[in-house]
């Protein structure tokens, strides 16, 4: 894999970690929330990631090489147009010797909702307690809440690390060209 392969593949983890934050952001946002649009409590959420392909002519380096010019130099007019193109979603996967194919990278294959059921409080008192008076309040775990978003933060962060490390090999490379 090439670097630019592999900025491509930092640069879908780093979408999906924060697809992920933004998730547990929005659980623990809603751990009180006893009534939704729909009249139930709120269901927490969960992101699950996928291998995604990452790779081929619309990838960071297809992309670059598009916008060259005959002297092998970006032409400058459309540098901001690839960068954008570039970034707008993962392509085909990478063919390996033998017909296998790898597709690097990481996927949001979707946002589900946690089945469990909700807890239920005595509190008589609240507006949206049954005969009984017991509220239905959704089953979030601010610790563990905390625990993804640490995983989330610390994943993102390893990846612009990768990505600053990319960066400089990048950089020295064109360096020994010169």
């Amino acid at each position: 894999m090439n670097l630019f392969g592999m900025m491509d593949v930092s640069s879908s983890a780093l979408q999906a970690e924060r697809m992920r934050a933004e998730v547990v952001a929005a659980n623990m946002a809603n751990a009180e929330t006893t009534r939704t649009a729909d009249g139930t409590p709120y269901h927490r959420q969960h992101v699950v990631f996928s291998a995604g392909p990452v790779g081929s002519s619309s990838s960071f380096a297809g992309t670059m090489s598009t916008h060259l010019r005959p002297s092998g130099q970006l032409d400058p007019a459309t540098q901001l147009a690839a960068l954008q193109a570039s970034a707008a979603s993962p392509t085909s996967s990478i063919p390996l010797p033998g017909g296998a194919t790898v597709a690097p990278g990481v996927q949001i294959a979707g946002v589900v909702q946690d089945t469990s059921p909700p807890l239920r409080r005595y509190d008589p008192g609240h507006p949206d307690a049954d005969a009984q008076g017991y509220v239905s309040y959704p089953d979030i775990n601010p610790l563990t809440e905390m625990v993804d978003l640490m995983g989330a933060t610390r994943s993102y962060g390893l990846n612009v690390s990768a990505v600053q490390a990319e960066k400089s090999m990048i950089t020295s490379s064109l360096d020994i060209l010169r």
